[in-house]
């Protein structure tokens, strides 16, 4: 599977971490920044994982911040990106069984190495049941091209 990886600084090591772990895995890795711990903004790297899955330059994502919550928000913002941030293998299994999420967020300072990886196995291992999800998920997407209305 081809898999686009970001981060901003703060889920630098962890997001090297992981691609190691896709690439023994047998994974292809589409490395979508930050090359280094030096500070970046993550809504950057977060939109740029999410357009590398739309636009079909990677079957899905994964994202790394320091909660990975901001970075998720950021993917989101992408049509078709369905971003979860996930702390563990059942959080990332149902993100992609129940919500069929094509990206997962991790955060560094709040998810070790080891868990991240079962959690990354885990999304990797899981498939999106459909049935009484479907129209959920479908709504969801159908979310996106609404505008706020001013108060």
């Amino acid at each position: 599977m081809r898999i686009a990886v970001g981060s901003d600084h703060a889920g630098f090591e962890l997001k090297e971490s992981l691609a190691d772990h896709l690439r023994e895995g047998g994974h292809e890795i589409v490395d979508c920044g930050t090359y280094s711990g030096d500070r970046v903004d993550y809504p950057d790297f977060g939109a740029a994982v999410g357009r590398a899955v739309r636009d079909g330059n990677a079957e899905g994502g994964l994202c790394v911040c320091g909660s990975g919550i901001g970075i998720a928000m950021a993917a989101n913002k992408i049509a078709g990106i369905r971003a979860a941030t996930v702390w563990d293998a059942t959080s990332a299994h149902l993100a992609r069984e129940h919500n069929d999420a094509n990206v997962i967020c991790i955060g560094e300072r709040l998810v070790g190495p080891a868990v991240a990886e079962e959690a990354l196995d885990a999304w990797l291992g899981a498939s999106f049941e459909g049935g009484r999800h479907e129209g959920r998920v479908a709504k969801i997407d159908a979310i996106g091209g609404e505008q706020a209305e001013a108060p």
